[in-house]
């Protein structure tokens, strides 16, 4: 301020402008910074146990109800898991604005483990309130509450109160205040507004809880009318081995452990346990069979009804197995040789192949056969028909043969021309399968170089391994144009292990 004579307008803007300086060096006790952060961090705390709570719960469902009542449970857990992702989105989008605020605040400090301006109460209302957030947060707070309660019907909806809100703050003798503004706005320190926005993630949490026990709870709750009745045969399979004996379970949907319905197959009668009467008859002889199943119930009227199942049908046939080579209709010794195995009727899980002159290895109808000596191998396949009771199902006999000489090949060619340059520039043969379905690799142990030029003497060097020797380097250097070069004595070993003497590559250079 300005020394001098001054007129009192001017010395109460001086005596204004000092309070205000003091207003401003007042700051906001770290007690109550304290009690903030406390809170904080008890309602994260909290949020965390209710996740965990509803972890549980989803386990439990998944291991009860969802393997015991799939048809029902699934559509339900299905929709428990929407109230899930809806409530993560809303939680998802608050993390998002806790970390905006943390880092306008100066990061976290490491002494108090609190945002470094916590008692700052310009940038709550600066980002939340003028930057618009408060009122997205609150949009986004609404859709979210409509979107759970809508997840439920109309009757399961009475009774819920979410503290998940957004209303205004009424306040008595004065105006009211805007959510936005009460929880986001003037006066609001850092601390505090992050303290709420934790708040709202733990009652997003606790909307979630409601609505998932809500939902899941509905499996529990009765589904069945005894006054409707349907009349329901169930057979495990409907093709039958000879020698395996058809099962079928006869029962009534709405059937419990203490009704005791009367049931009857083609005029005899069944045993019955747990209202469920199990049909088992011998399978001795080929053919198409048809059977009905008849239920007699007592209503609670004294009356009785009957109700008659759809006609079943079953086939026995003779046993039978299916095998077949994936890629050839042979085997080759040294390689693994894929086949698929099945038999009608019979689960993939439940066969058993076995060769004889090899090995196999696999399972679920997908096999590798190993053969080791030219000729022939028998592919053997055995089922489980039974509990208890395995048979064989058939087997089939399979060529063995070596896999074909491969081509020998330098400058990628085996036979022709090509440019003396190109000659020059190569310093290894390879020997290559050519239309053949499997991968199989063969190295070049040994091999002879023949450099023949019109009007002098043949070069001949011979070395082993596949590359060239430093002799047969300097004498492919001096090839050009109308010379032969020539590699012999080729020699190459495959995946089976047996040495192959190969053709010999003879190029003309241009």
């Amino acid at each position: 301020m300005a020394g001098g004579k001054q007129t009192p307008r001017q010395r109460m803007i001086g005596i204004l402008y000092l309070v205000l300086l003091g207003l401003i060096a007042l700051s906001i006790p770290d007690s109550l910074m304290d009690a903030f952060k406390n809170i904080t961090d008890s309602l994260d705390q909290s949020r965390t146990n209710v996740t965990t709570g509803i972890d549980n719960t989803y386990s439990a469902f998944e291991k009860t109800k969802l393997k015991e009542q799939p048809q029902r449970a699934k559509p339900i857990y299905d929709k428990a898991k929407e109230a899930s992702r809806i409530a993560e989105e809303l939680t998802s989008y608050i993390e998002t604005l806790r970390k905006q605020l943390v880092t306008e605040g100066g990061g976290i400090n490491e002494t108090t483990n609190d945002v470094n301006k916590r008692d700052n109460v310009d940038i709550s209302p600066r980002l939340m309130v003028n930057g618009g957030k408060a009122a997205e947060l609150k949009a986004k707070i609404e859709s979210t509450r409509s979107k759970l309660l809508n997840l439920l019907d109309a009757e399961d909806r009475e009774g819920v109160n979410f503290s998940l809100s957004t209303a205004d703050l009424k306040r008595k003798g004065a105006s009211d205040k805007s959510w936005e503004t009460a929880y986001f706005g003037d006066g609001i320190p850092l601390g505090a507004a992050i303290t709420t926005l934790s708040k709202i993630q733990a009652d997003t949490k606790n909307a979630e809880n409601e609505i998932v026990k809500k939902l899941l709870g509905q499996v529990d709750e009765a589904v069945v009318n005894l006054d409707k009745f349907a009349a329901v045969a169930v057979a495990p399979t409907s093709y039958v081995i000879a020698g395996q004996p058809y099962t079928a379970e006869v029962f009534l949907t709405a059937s419990d452990s203490k009704s005791s319905p009367s049931i009857t197959v083609n005029g005899s009668s069944l045993q019955v346990a747990d209202g469920k009467g199990k049909y088992s008859v011998g399978t001795s002889r080929e053919g198409v069979y048809t059977w009905i199943g008849k239920i007699t119930v007592k209503q609670t009227d004294g009356t009785i009804k009957e109700y008659s199942t759809p006609p079943q049908t079953y086939q026995v046939a003779r046993p039978s197995a299916v095998v077949s080579p994936d890629k050839m209709n042979v085997l080759y010794i040294g390689v693994p040789n894929p086949i698929s195995v099945s038999a009608p009727g019979i689960p993939k899980e439940k066969l058993r192949v076995s060769i004889q002159g090899g090995s196999v290895t696999g399972s679920g109808g997908k096999y590798t056969a190993n053969v080791s000596s030219i000729g022939t191998a028998t592919v053997t396949v055995s089922g489980e028909v039974a509990p208890g009771k395995t048979q064989v199902l058939g087997s089939t006999l399979f060529r063995v043969k070596r896999i074909p000489d491969p081509k020998a090949q330098f400058a990628g060619k085996s036979s022709g021309s090509t440019s003396a340059a190109n000659i020059r520039g190569q310093d290894r043969i390879f020997a290559k399968l050519e239309n053949f379905e499997f991968d199989a690799k063969f190295n070049v142990t040994r091999f002879t170089l023949y450099v023949a030029k019109p009007r002098q003497d043949v070069i001949m060097v011979s070395t082993s391994g596949n590359q060239v020797s430093p002799q047969m380097r300097a004498a492919l250097n001096s090839v050009t144009p109308g010379t032969k070069v020539i590699f012999g004595n080729i020699i190459a070993v495959g995946p089976d292990g047996s040495q192959r003497g190969l053709d010999d590559i003879v190029i003309s250079a241009n």
